[in-house]
């Protein structure tokens, strides 16, 4: 595919393969939640392996696995939002204004959310 792929090019693509229990229910399918946090926990795994099997670096072969394993959180992301009614353009564009905002502020680094 070489089209450039927005987020909501991509959201309305990866619903066509959202199969999971609950999806078609009025309240809110737990199911992307908890497949986010898998895949993420797998992504970590990548990371924890490089650092303990080669010595930290990124090897070309798990920047394939890692590639795979975000494609898989990017597939909860969109399959979330959509359980929202929410455009992930618009959570991201949120988030980047959010980023900025801080980043003014000076405080991109500390704790909590409401900074």
């Amino acid at each position: 595919m070489s089209e450039n792929l927005t987020f909501d090019r991509y959201q309305k693509l990866a619903s066509r393969t959202a199969l999971y229990p609950g999806r078609e229910d009025d309240a809110l399918a737990p199911y992307p939640a908890l497949g986010l946090a898998g895949e993420a926990g797998e992504v970590c795994e990548h990371v924890k392996k490089a650092i303990r099997d080669d010595g930290g670096e990124i090897t070309e072969t798990r920047r394939a696995a890692l590639r795979k394993e975000l494609g898989d959180v990017l597939w909860y992301v969109a399959a979330l939002c959509s359980e929202l009614n929410l455009e992930m353009s618009d959570v991201a564009r949120a988030n980047v204004d959010k980023l900025a905002d801080r980043q003014k502020r000076g405080v991109l680094q500390g704790d909590g959310d409401e900074r």
